[in-house]
């Protein structure tokens, strides 16, 4: 608690109340609000605020007061008690702003900074700790023990952030096909105990030394692709995968070689450099995305991964262009963020592909044509479709990470321009064949990682996208389970009964 004072000579003093001691200490705001998200209710019930405005040359260099934003009305949506918490201390700052100094803008009240001469005083009771950048922190994570196990909910040890790092309070995260993939133990990166998930969204709890583009509170989506910006990868507009930490990322470490994680006084390791399936993560500063608070974390944790892949993959990497033709074999989560990328690119035709029926009437909710089951057919799909499309296909796109359907979207396209992108992640060792005839007349194959986002900077664009309805994100989520039942999320996907499920920590 020590490390919130600036001022040893201006430290708080506990004066007694009967039988309760009241505890005084400077602290900036969004500290706070990260505590009463934490914090039962029943133990914070008597929490009360107070503003002070000291103007002495000892206090200049006290913390500055740092608003609650837009993003903790999102955050603290459908509790009750929280939200009056948050009520109150706008009260407070409004009341603070008005006596201080006038807002610049009182119609953008509360995103109005008050400025160096406003600190929150506030009075807890009980001597309830708060939550300090310099300490560890143990919270509850899903650790995956070994391969082919159930994850298990641990307390774990999260150190805090090393310079250019950030920790974060992770709200909300996703369960995707790449977890389950790891967790199979096929995946030759895939090392034990960890913990796994990348498809997540939070709040900033601190930083580390030398990060200068988010802070405390801020609004963030983890990214398993980084964007450093100085990287020759970076650096060139055809690619998006960022060099910069990709050696460690891999070994499950931070950049410097070690974890932020120990669980039993065992040391857990990383995954993709985002680990969501912990209450509390630690990531490079270059792999973090800050986004609008406004936006409910619950759904926009979706666009860490599955959904900004496949729509970047009709967007970026195919660049579908109006009125073409397109074939999409795979109707999962992604398959039908490239359907919704396809139709947002203004494609004319878009057919589904799939061995599953269930799957067409969504499908065609996201703007599919129609859908065709390759069962349904004695000859071969590529052969179906061409067909079907006097010649074949503008684009396809592989969603499975199936290597015969690779070759099957690629013979799908038509001859002279068709382009088929890899979407989906084979089992490590598979290899890829076709005809060298097809490549010579004309088609062109492609693969994309992250639907060819250059992470950091495109993530808030997509955010901003969905707020403006410009893309779903909403209709990908099918089930919402709390974070002690994130195996059943794993049961439902390997069922076929979910396009993604969302885990609430």
């Amino acid at each position: 608690m020590r490390g919130f004072f600036s001022d040893p000579g201006k430290a708080p003093t506990d004066k007694s109340h009967g039988s309760v001691r009241a505890h005084y200490d400077w602290i900036p705001l969004e500290f706070l609000t990260l505590r009463l998200i934490h914090t039962k209710p029943p133990a914070i019930h008597q929490l009360r605020f107070t503003f002070s405005s000291p103007k002495t040359a000892s206090h200049r260099d006290g913390f500055l007061l740092s608003f609650i934003d837009a993003a903790w009305a999102t955050v603290t949506r459908g509790n009750p008690f929280l939200t009056d918490i948050v009520q109150q201390a706008y009260h407070v700052a409004h009341e603070a702003a008005a006596a201080i100094q006038p807002p610049r803008n009182p119609s953008s009240f509360p995103r109005h900074h008050l400025g160096l001469r406003s600190w929150l005083l506030v009075q807890e009771e009980k001597h309830l700790a708060l939550f300090s950048p310099f300490q560890v922190i143990k919270c509850k994570a899903a650790v995956a023990w070994e391969a082919r196990k159930p994850l298990s909910i641990e307390e774990i040890e999260v150190a805090p952030p090393k310079a250019h790092e950030v920790r974060i309070k992770i709200i909300a995260t996703a369960v995707c096909h790449t977890d389950a993939y790891t967790l199979s133990g096929a995946d030759p990166e895939g090392s034990f105990p960890v913990i796994l998930g990348h498809e997540g969204a939070g709040i900033v709890e601190s930083v580390g030394e030398g990060v200068t583009k988010l802070k405390a509170g801020d609004t963030v989506i983890p990214l398993y692709i980084p964007q450093c910006g100085e990287c020759k990868f970076c650096l060139n507009p055809k690619t998006n995968l960022c060099q910069k930490i990709r050696v460690t990322q891999g070994k499950g470490l931070m950049p410097d070689g070690t974890s932020r994680f120990t669980c039993k006084g065992k040391t857990i390791l990383h995954y993709m450099g985002t680990s969501t399936f912990s209450e509390y993560t630690v990531v490079a500063d270059i792999s973090v995305a800050k986004i609008d608070p406004l936006a409910p974390l619950d759904k926009v944790c979706l666009l860490g991964c599955g959904i900004s892949t496949g729509y970047g993959a009709a967007v970026n990497t195919a660049k579908v262009e109006p009125g073409s033709t397109c074939a999409v074999f795979g109707l999962g989560g992604v398959g039908l963020a490239v359907i919704m990328g396809c139709k947002v690119a203004g494609a004319s035709r878009i057919i589904g592909v799939d061995i599953n029926k269930d799957k067409f009437t969504r499908a065609k909710e996201f703007g599919a044509s129609e859908c065709i089951n390759p069962q349904d057919f004695s000859k071969s799909i590529q052969e179906v479709l061409v067909e079907m499309t006097d010649g074949g296909v503008d684009y396809s796109f592989e969603c499975i990470g199936n290597v015969k359907v690779m070759r099957a979207a690629l013979e799908a396209c038509h001859k002279g321009w068709g382009v088929s992108v890899v979407v989906g992640v084979a089992a490590s060792g598979e290899e890829v064949a076709t005809r060298p005839f097809q490549l010579v007349t004309g088609r062109t194959w492609k693969g994309t990682a992250f639907g060819g986002w250059k992470s950091v900077e495109s993530v808030p664009k997509l955010v901003s996208e969905y707020m403006s309805k410009k893309i779903k994100v909403d209709e990908f989520v099918t089930h919402n389970l709390p974070f002690d039942q994130i195996n059943e999320a794993f049961e439902l996907m390997h069922a076929g009964k979910s396009i993604r499920t969302v885990v609430k920590l």
